[in-house]
């Protein structure tokens, strides 16, 4: 039976361009979609931009602008990313959205409703300049435990030390450079400690790779269990006011993840009876959330427990993906290596290309991918060129110039049986594909198209084809040399092995296609097919009397001054900038690692 799936992937932050570190989650989200519905999958796919928060309201402060024209423009630059990385959703919102505001209140006052609502006053750090109260990270000092000048007011860049912002030394607002005050403030949490049960029953059940089921063990096998989460934030401050609650607003990360809801509410056409059979207690259609390891806690703690408590249905699972290195090492503006997406592709370069090569590092678990560029470089040469493309091009001249174009009316038995050893590994690529581990794909891949180059290398169609107006030539079979007295032998075994291996060029195209979708229609096109035509359905069905047009190159090598176009640009156009990070509160245990 097909499945249903909700698919959304972590919300960019509305406050500057993506780099290929955010591509990472965005593409591996986009491929598994991809192939489900190659199989007949019906996926809804959505997200939008993560828009509130304070980093968003100072910088569009800075530029002159309201936060929502500020928002607007680096959602255009987002979504125009997206498409020409191929990351395609049925629909793209925002959480600054009435469909927000309204899931959020609702959210709230369910919860609230509940009793998994508290108040209780809270110290914070206020700019009397600005006029403010100050996130964590907008106050600095010298850190408590080694005494590093200039560290943040939640953890420290050297030592690793986590404290609270009071216990900073000389702290400082990143503001305007005055002492900050402290002043009580009520805030509003929500009583995570209440609904620890229910999120370790989810957790035992839910689809979490071992080592981030682990990772969140740790927070609630702590001695304290879950501590209750500050879900408010005073004004001045961008976002939906709580209701009830003047000058209270709810913190960015309790209606940042409401967003996945409100983007899908908002493709159904605002129908709560459609919004229903998606997030309902009782709903059977899966809910997958495609996350980087730095934000694992609230989509596994805070987010079932929020859905838990409002009475609705929780995660089906959670794919959670490891942070980028480029050439080993963390991404640096000196270096050029961190990254724009838009600066690679305003250097020339193949999106497909970049999404083959982060598909061949990607596994199951959580592991850190490196893009070696110069590794990169060969592996297009390599894979997609050398070893993909490459059996198009060796075999579809044949067709075109001895037989118009027109593969045989049929295959030997000699040649069905390679065919249905090649076609045979659908299913390890299916497996791999479900369970995300596209490295495995990838690697499987490499191996059938090895084999079917070998195959022509052993065949020699060469050695078949015509030479002044007579075949000519002889064939080797298993270590033997065969002569071929007849014409019509020759041209049938010619034919045969061209379009045996044009066939094995189609399978390697279905197999690639939720990777390289834009190649793989390209080569449909050439292949005289529809792009619907390569799904997992139509693998063992070979081609067989159709035609295909004469072949044009479908991919080229990377050119080196491209890569270097790249990495240039961008030391020229990634100054540093002051942080713009949007705070984050953890519940308790160790602290997440930050995003590079």
């Amino acid at each position: 039976m097909s499945r249903r799936l909700l698919v959304t992937h972590a919300l960019p932050y509305a406050n500057g361009p993506l780099h290929l570190g955010h591509m990472v989650g965005y593409v591996q989200a986009d491929i598994w979609v991809r192939f489900q519905r190659m199989c007949g999958n019906e996926v809804t796919f959505v997200a939008g931009e993560d828009a509130h928060g304070t980093p968003i309201m100072l910088a569009a402060e800075k530029a002159g602008v309201s936060p929502q024209e500020f928002v607007a423009g680096i959602k255009k630059q987002h979504e125009d990313d997206f498409r020409d990385f191929g990351v395609k959703h049925d629909f793209y919102h925002s959480t600054d959205t009435p469909e927000n505001k309204q899931l959020a209140e609702r959210i709230y006052t369910a919860l609230n409703e509940k009793d998994f609502i508290g108040r209780r006053d809270v110290e914070q750090a206020y700019d009397a300049v600005k006029g403010m109260f100050l996130p964590d990270r907008y106050v600095k000092g010298e850190c408590p435990n080694c005494g590093t000048a200039d560290q943040y007011g939640d953890n420290c860049e050297n030592c690793g030390a986590t404290y609270s912002a009071r216990e900073l030394k000389n702290p400082f607002s990143v503001l305007s450079g005055s002492a900050p005050q402290w002043k009580p403030s009520e805030h509003h949490f929500f009583l995570l400690s209440k609904l620890q049960d229910a999120v370790s029953r989810w957790l035992a059940s839910a689809n979490v790779h071992s080592s981030v089921k682990a990772k969140l063990r740790e927070w609630l096998d702590a001695p304290e269990g879950l501590k209750d989460w500050d879900i408010s934030r005073d004004a001045p401050y961008f976002g939906f006011e709580i209701p009830g609650a003047p000058g209270k607003f709810f913190y960015v990360w309790l209606d940042a993840p409401i967003g996945y809801f409100a983007s899908l509410l908002a493709f159904l056409g605002g129908s709560e009876e459609k919004l229903q059979e998606f997030i309902g207690r009782d709903s059977t259609i899966e809910m997958w959330h495609f996350i980087g390891k730095d934000i694992v806690n609230f989509h596994g703690l805070f987010w079932p427990a929020m859905l838990h408590g409002a009475g609705m249905r929780e995660p089906t699972g959670l794919a959670v993906n490891g942070y980028l290195t480029v050439n080993s090492a963390k991404m640096s503006k000196s270096r050029g290596t961190f990254i724009k997406a838009r600066a690679y592709l305003d250097a020339g370069l193949n999106p497909e290309y970049l999404r083959y090569y982060f598909a061949a590092k990607l596994g199951a678990g959580v592991e850190d991918i490196d893009l070696n560029l110069s590794d990169f470089e060969a592996r297009v040469k390599s894979d997609i060129v050398g070893k993909y493309v490459n059996i198009a091009s060796r075999c579809a001249p044949f067709i075109e110039k001895y037989f118009d174009g027109r593969l045989a009316p049929s295959l030997d038995e000699s040649s069905m049986v390679w065919w249905r050893t090649w076609a045979g590994y659908s299913g390890d690529i299916e497996d791999a594909y479900n369970r995300r581990s596209f490295a495995e794909v990838v690697v499987k891949i490499a191996q059938i198209a090895d084999n079917i180059n070998r195959r022509i290398d052993d065949v020699k169609p060469w050695h078949l084809a015509v030479v002044d107006g007579a075949m000519q030539g002889n064939i080797e079979r298993n270590g033997q040399i065969i002569e071929l007295t007849s014409a019509d032998q020759r041209r049938t075994q010619l034919h045969a092995i061209c379009t045996l291996c044009i066939n094995a060029f189609r399978l390697l195209t279905i197999f690639l296609r939720p990777i390289m979708p834009a190649l793989a229609s390209e080569a449909a096109s050439f292949l005289e097919l529809k792009d619907e035509s390569l799904v997992w359905s139509e693998i063992n069905k070979p081609l067989l009397g159709t035609s295909i047009k004469p072949y044009k190159p479908l991919a080229t090598r990377i050119d080196p001054a491209q890569i270097k176009a790249m990495t240039e640009a961008s030391k020229e156009n990634l100054a540093p900038a002051p942080p713009v990070t949007k705070t984050r509160t953890a519940p308790t245990g160790p602290t997440p690692p930050m995003t590079p």
